[in-house]
């Protein structure tokens, strides 16, 4: 599938006080497994924002991208057992293809998934994982594209049993949005992040730093999703798009960020503090 490239940009650098001092208190709990709202007694958003926040956070449990493909792939196991099951004196080949039917189609949900996870902590300075995965890159590398300087590039990849929702890794204003097609490289390879088909995400956040998020197709990714609107403002805890089968996200932060991460370590989306900004 082709995209078109679409840019935003916005020249409004302002974030009211009200929203940072509001982010800064703490949520004992935001959603129960019944998607019913409950709000800490010290809450000072109002009800207007709250329900517009928990609007946003709420909005997906199972990605839409995935209902086609889930429904469809429902379908034909369905179909395909029922005619070993009917069609076959012999039931072991039966047996043999519903549990693989079974373990497969339960790799697909937990792809699909995009769940709802709040981070309950401080989140001034705070850089978390924009997804879950691995990372693969740790360093300083010249950024072209937007800044045209040096910056600390944090790359996780993801695999294709991981949650590929991804998050924002920062509050903020998003500041501007742009895609580009390209390649369908595998993820993990450096030349990924500028030859791959790749959306990108420029976040100021309250303290005046922007952070660079690129989302990259891999080898077998062929649609990313980007809910990022420039003018919008981004929170922590809220789903930033999606990109189907092994891919990767890259974060590009000022040279002075206290990185917290290693080559390697495993990461939670939203869970996993990658860095802290001076």
């Amino acid at each position: 599938m082709v995209h078109k490239s679409t840019i935003y940009v916005t020249g409004n650098k302002n974030i009211p006080q009200k929203v940072i001092n509001n982010r800064k208190s703490h949520l004992k709990s935001l959603l129960d497994f019944q998607n019913k709202p409950i709000f800490a007694d010290n809450l000072k958003m109002s009800k207007t924002t709250q329900m517009g926040r928990l609007k946003r956070l709420k909005k997906i449990r199972i990605h839409r991208e995935g209902t086609h493909t889930l429904a469809g792939g429902l379908f034909i196991l369905l179909i395909v057992n029922a005619i070993l099951y009917f069609g076959l004196e012999c039931k072991l080949p039966f047996y043999v293809i519903a549990i693989a039917s079974i373990v497969s189609y339960g790799m697909l949900i937990n792809f699909f998934r995009c769940p709802i996870r709040l981070f309950g902590q401080d989140t001034e300075k705070v850089v978390v994982a924009p997804a879950d995965g691995k990372v693969v890159v740790v360093e300083e590398v010249e950024e072209n594209e937007y800044f045209h300087d040096r910056r600390i590039m944090v790359s996780i990849f993801m695999s294709i049993v991981n949650v590929h929702a991804n998050w924002y890794p920062v509050d903020g204003t998003i500041k501007k949005v742009s895609h580009q097609n390209g390649k369908f490289m595998k993820a993990w390879l450096p030349k990924a992040s500028t030859d791959n088909e790749r959306s990108t995400i420029i976040i100021e956040t309250p303290e005046g730093v922007e952070v660079l998020t690129r989302q990259i197709a891999g080898a077998m990714a062929r649609r990313i999703v980007t809910y990022a609107e420039a003018g919008d403002e981004c929170y922590i805890d809220e789903h930033m798009g999606f990109i189907k089968f092994g891919s990767r996200v890259d974060v590009y932060l000022p040279l002075d960020t206290e990185i917290l991460v290693t080559l390697g370590q495993a990461t939670t989306g939203n869970q996993t503090v990658i860095a802290k900004l001076k």
